[in-house]
């Protein structure tokens, strides 16, 4: 049947018995690796033999090593004295974005690009969440608290099926993600030619409030589809590797879950 994830679209033949280019593994009905020969015929000399098949094993042992950098680094950050910490987030989270723009339209799945993402955009987060922290104290742990029970939630939803990813719903999710990121852009714009809180989205007000809980709740259904992501890939027999691009991806959606919960609460404690 036909790929409802965005990021299955250029891998050619769904639904059609062809091969998918660059994973080379045939659309399957159930879960687990493809059979790749038939387990009486003689083994041929060009078949490929050692490839190894994505497993929801792969999927969380890659996310949790990729969380697990992330949060070191953030960390460490945190631990810098003074402002020092600000000298290298700035330059890294530049970097980060740039890699991760490679990383999301390329395809990108291996080791090094995504623990790099996750090493760079951990110094930034150590950075962000120190100067949270030092303006409303204890408001990091509450903020981990609320991404974790989205988190959580959401995977209750997407495991027991409340919630079904559909080709229309992934529709809905990316045209609301482009929304947001439109109006946050016309917002800087707007604060950088007439000055002030520009549309209002940030100042702190009833607006800001509800423009951060329209963006919470987008964040949210984009960890939808990145569960229906991994699922995918293991019932389309993705290789192993491909573990480390999702993981990426739900490294960019917790990371801005996180930040706009923090930028929620911030505006409570106001």
């Amino acid at each position: 049947m036909p790929s409802s994830n965005p990021a299955f679209k250029g891998l050619g033949g769904a639904g059609n018995g062809q091969q998918y280019a660059g994973w080379g593994a045939q659309p399957q009905s159930q879960y687990g690796a493809p059979a790749t020969a038939d387990p009486y015929a003689a083994p041929s000399p060009y078949a490929a033999t050692t490839t190894r098949y994505l497993t929801m094993d792969d999927v969380v042992a890659k996310t949790g090593i990729t969380f697990l950098v992330t949060v070191a680094t953030a960390a460490a950050t945190w631990a810098l004295p003074g402002q020092a910490a600000w000298g290298f987030a700035l330059p890294a989270v530049l970097i980060a974005f740039v890699l991760g723009l490679v990383i999301a339209f390329k395809q990108i799945a291996n080791p090094i690009a995504t623990l790099s993402y996750g090493a760079l955009y951990g110094v930034a987060l150590g950075a962000i969440s120190e100067a949270f922290n030092d303006i409303y104290p204890g408001i990091v742990m509450q903020a981990l608290i609320g991404t974790f029970g989205v988190f959580a939630g959401m995977l209750v939803v997407y495991k027991t099926g409340a919630i079904r990813v559909t080709p229309k719903l992934t529709r809905w999710v990316m045209a609301a993600g482009i929304g947001v990121l439109v109006l946050m852009v016309a917002n800087l714009v707007a604060a950088w030619i007439g000055g002030g809180d520009g549309l209002g989205l940030r100042s702190g007000g009833p607006l800001a409030i509800g423009f951060s809980l329209l963006v919470i709740g987008v964040a949210a259904f984009f960890l939808l589809l990145d569960f229906d992501l991994a699922d995918e890939a293991i019932r389309r027999g993705a290789p192993a590797k491909f573990a480390w691009y999702i993981a990426f991806g739900l490294l960019v959606t917790v990371i801005w879950l996180y930040i706009e919960i923090l930028r929620l609460l911030s505006y409570f404690r106001e």
